[in-house]
């Protein structure tokens, strides 16, 4: 399993807003990252620095989002969809695109993702599947 550094993902996300802003060839996760940027304006001028981008620490305590965790969440929620897995998450995230536009579906997901991972991290235990596709089925049927 493809498990990258912080650093790597932050180069990563950098990487593909740039060669998409130059109108290089993007290849593979770059454009799917290239567009949730794109939706992300907040997030453009850190990653047109990556210097910056790299060393910068994003902290709750500071009252921070921070945007590679968010872009990485956006990431997997949209390669979940793309492959049905868990099964079933296509059809609560075509449920959710029958009343919100696409970002709003996938921000209604990355919530139910978040709360999953978080409540993973508080037990100390795996990541339960079966409960993150119920929290997306109970958002998906408003």
């Amino acid at each position: 399993m493809f498990n990258p550094s912080r650093d790597q993902v932050r180069h990563f996300f950098c990487e593909s807003w740039r060669k998409h802003r130059a109108r290089l060839v993007l290849e593979g996760a770059e454009v799917t990252a290239a567009d949730l940027i794109e939706h992300h304006p907040e997030y453009h001028a850190l990653l047109e620095k990556p210097d910056e981008a790299l060393a910068q620490e994003f902290t709750p305590e500071n009252g921070q989002m921070n945007p590679f965790l968010h872009l990485s969440l956006h990431l997997a929620i949209a390669d979940q969809i793309s492959v049905d897995q868990p099964p079933g998450i296509r059809a609560a995230y075509n449920a959710l695109r029958n009343r919100l536009e696409v970002h709003e579906a996938e921000h209604a997901i990355l919530e139910c993702l978040g709360e999953t991972i978080w409540n993973a991290q508080r037990q100390g235990g795996e990541l339960d599947a079966n409960a993150y596709l119920e929290r997306v089925q109970r958002v998906a049927q408003g």
